[in-house]
């Protein structure tokens, strides 16, 4: 969904600008997706296991602009891509219509300046206006801040998925399953 061209935000006395992902934005998600998977633990994937080529993402963002129901939100800081915040159908079915999934990764250095709040908020409005009634994601335990972000957004804890990951050490973490009604 192309949900807007771009909006100008202001986050602690700094403009941010906030718009859905363009075919031209692939080689820097691609670049995105290997150094957010190398700066925390709580993403899916490995670093290595970023295997997708320019021309994969492209057709992954044209999917997201034709898809009417599903959005790829970008930050930037000036030139400088921040993080995304994606919303997408929970599933085919008509049973699960009502339902959305969202996701939400930035940078290690633009955490906890409140970017990932105003992202969260306006995609959530995003999904109320794509007609979903409710949001749903899950978050690895250990993941206290990302854990409060989504609580003072209205989210609730609905259930643990222990062993959900493991870890090269042989680790695991459990993850959360939160929903909010939109």
């Amino acid at each position: 969904m192309a949900f807007f061209e771009e909006q100008s935000v202001v986050i602690e006395g700094r403009e941010y600008v906030l718009r859905s992902a363009r075919r031209e934005d692939a080689s820097r998600l691609v670049a995105y997706l290997r150094q957010t998977a190398k700066e925390t633990p709580y993403l899916l994937r490995e670093p290595e296991e970023v295997t997708l080529s320019v021309e994969q993402e492209e057709r992954f963002i044209q999917e997201k602009e034709e898809n009417k129901r599903e959005l790829m939100l970008l930050c930037f800081d000036g030139q400088n891509h921040v993080g995304n915040c994606s919303v997408m159908a929970a599933g085919g079915m008509a049973r699960w219509a009502h339902r959305c999934e969202v996701a939400i990764a930035l940078y290690q250095k633009y955490c906890g300046r409140g970017i990932g709040r105003k992202m969260m908020e306006t995609a959530l409005e995003a999904a109320r206006r794509m007609g979903y009634e409710q949001a749903e994601l899950d978050v690895v335990s250990a993941n206290q801040a990302a854990l409060r972000l989504y609580e003072k957004l209205g989210f609730k804890r609905y259930g643990v998925f222990p062993h959900n990951m493991k870890y090269r050490d042989g680790s695991y973490a459990d993850c959360i399953w939160m929903m909010k009604e939109l």
